[in-house]
């Protein structure tokens, strides 16, 4: 496996975090730019919910390996944090490829 240019599944945060949240972390490392980019703060969730595409019936994102469910309002949340990140951070990682 390809490891991600990313690395916010380390970046430190001001939670605490579990192996569930961990695992998104790394979930959102490995999502392309290009379509994390396109995320809209003002979306609905079922906007949401179709634009990842990987979230099950019952409105939970499907993740490996974890202790609890995620749901649409955390993994917004989390993508936040993550769209921040990368735009900090953005820059320094363009240019170590």
């Amino acid at each position: 496996m390809e490891q991600p240019v990313w690395n916010f599944e380390q970046e430190a945060g001001d939670e605490r975090l579990d192996e569930t949240s961990v695992n998104l972390r790394a979930y959102l490392d490995r999502m392309p730019d290009e379509k994390m980019q396109q995320y809209s703060s003002d979306w609905t969730d079922e906007q949401v919910i179709e634009w990842d595409n990987n979230f099950r019936d019952d409105g939970k994102l499907m993740l490996l390996c974890c202790e609890r469910d995620v749901d649409v309002r955390e993994f917004c949340k989390v993508l936040e944090s993550c769209i921040n990140y990368r735009n900090h951070v953005r820059a320094m990682v363009t240019k170590r490829r």
